[in-house]
């Protein structure tokens, strides 16, 4: 799965890098360490406008949910059941590009997980990469106001994750640069499952 990531990049180079500008600059803050069940804001591209980076909230909230408590069950969608979950089939063609520079993993180095070794993963070929993501608006019934939010998208553990991520055996769908507009323009999502990949680089950390 993926619950931990980074965007440590300045707002400038994100520009740069994705060819579009933030809506909010004001509300964008470099951060080391993402934590998913914060359900903070960070940086994504939707299919509506690609020249726009907005901040949604981490955890998607369906558009029908009578509350946000959701959220900490869609952090994640798998996707090979995306389409079919009553959590994100109404958003599965909403889709998103989340922004990162890097995602955390943990190796279980005894079979219950008591000892673990902490990765950080970064593509070999990309500064600042895009998660595949689907996104959704969802009116707070008590308060009228309009909260977007987003999902990351997993797939089954290449070689190297498996060695990483070995309780789980997932890892998120982190897209190929050429492949941004693909994802956006709603190609079938099983195009973006394993064996599809990026090649990643895995490096120890505290």
């Amino acid at each position: 799965m993926c619950y931990r990531t980074k965007l440590n990049s300045k707002l400038s180079t994100l520009e740069k890098l994705l060819d579009a500008r933030f809506i909010e600059p004001d509300a964008y803050k470099p951060m080391k360490e993402i934590n998913a069940f914060t359900y903070i804001k960070t940086p994504v591209i939707t299919d509506e406008n690609t020249g726009e980076i907005n901040m949604f909230h981490w955890g998607l909230i369906p558009f029908w949910a009578k509350d946000d408590k959701i959220k900490k069950m869609t952090l994640n969608a798998k996707i090979e059941t995306v389409e079919e979950k009553p959590a994100f089939r109404n958003s599965a063609k909403n889709r998103c590009l989340i922004i990162a520079d890097g995602y955390y993993e943990w190796q279980w180095l005894d079979p219950k997980g008591k000892e673990k070794q902490k990765s950080l993963l970064e593509p070999e070929d990309q500064e600042v990469f895009a998660f595949a993501g689907i996104y959704s608006t969802w009116k707070n019934p008590e308060t009228d106001d309009l909260v977007n939010s987003y999902s990351i998208i997993t797939t089954e553990a290449n070689e190297l994750m498996s060695e990483i991520h070995n309780n789980k055996k997932r890892m998120p769908v982190v897209l190929k640069k050429e492949d941004h507009s693909l994802w956006l323009s709603g190609k079938e999502v099983s195009h973006f499952a394993f064996p599809y990949e990026v090649p990643l680089n895995a490096t120890h950390v505290e």
